[in-house]
């Protein structure tokens, strides 16, 4: 269980590590330092509080346990069993955090208003021939636009050459099957290629060299499969799981706040708009 709290040091800001206890129960440092190595931070007083942190909700929610009586019961998933203070803790929040499951309604409102998350991608059959070179060598970029105008201009008397011209020019290894590089997506490739597949029609080369983080390419669009939305029943399943598992987010955070709130924590104070985070 990790947990994230906004904090300030005791005391006028002093970022020095300072005692820490909760409900007068000492956090001792050592626990402290052992625990910052699961809080990387660009300095070390950073990571001791995000450390610190941790250590004071998961001492909150093992008092709670203490006081409700509760015994651990690990469960074992993945090859893993709980520790005893890890079911304490699980079990502190599934006895007094009320998650409601999200009903069809909820979950069919979720879908409408998001409908565009619920489309897929769209696919394109696509060529290409790429004259490869790295931008920081000015020299080579300059050369492999150059000879990339050049085959363009050639494939525009003849378009039908532009296998033969794949084999003979492109340096990507689809130049052993004229350029052919199946069927894409757009995050399959760099943007500016997915750019330029976007702006063309099915038959089309593109007009100008496309300019990447590899060279220029010279794209012929074969065939585009529009992407479809995907009806709701195919995506209910991952809606409830979204929405319940937001619900159970802002949940945890706002018992967590209670329990705060209701303790008295020393060597840290809490700073007025904190965010507290279970996961």
């Amino acid at each position: 269980m990790s947990v994230s709290i906004n904090v300030t040091v005791a005391g006028n800001g002093s970022s020095k590590p300072v005692d820490v206890s909760v409900n007068g129960v000492c956090i001792p440092r050592d626990d402290i330092v052992r625990e910052m190595q699961h809080h990387p931070a660009d300095k070390p007083a950073a990571a001791w509080l995000e450390a610190a942190q941790a250590l004071v909700v998961r001492e909150l929610l093992l008092q709670r346990a203490a006081a409700l009586g509760l015994t651990p019961e690990p469960l074992t998933a993945d090859g893993r069993r709980e520790t005893d203070d890890e079911a304490l803790m699980r079990a502190v929040i599934e006895r007094e955090v009320a998650v409601p499951e999200p009903d069809e309604a909820t979950c069919r409102r979720y879908y409408d208003n998001n409908i565009g998350r619920f489309r897929s991608s769209d696919i394109y059959e696509a060529s290409h021939i790429l004259f490869a070179a790295l931008p920081a060598d000015q020299v080579a970029y300059a050369q492999a636009r150059t000879d990339a105008e050049a085959v363009l201009a050639a494939l525009r008397d003849n378009p039908h050459s532009f296998a033969a011209l794949a084999r003979a020019h492109s340096r990507c290894p689809s130049a052993s099957q004229g350029g052919n590089l199946g069927q894409l997506t757009a995050d399959q490739v760099t943007p500016e290629f997915a750019e330029a597949l976007e702006a063309m029609a099915p038959g089309d080369i593109s007009a100008a060299p496309v300019a990447t983080r590899y060279g220029f390419h010279i794209i012929e669009l074969a065939r585009k499969h529009d992407g479809r939305t995907l009806p709701f029943e195919a995506v209910a399943e991952r809606i409830a799981d979204y929405l319940r598992d937001s619900v159970m987010h802002r949940a945890q955070a706002q018992y967590i706040a209670r329990l705060v709130s209701a303790a008295r924590i020393d060597g840290i104070a809490l700073a007025g708009a904190a965010e507290h985070y279970v996961n």
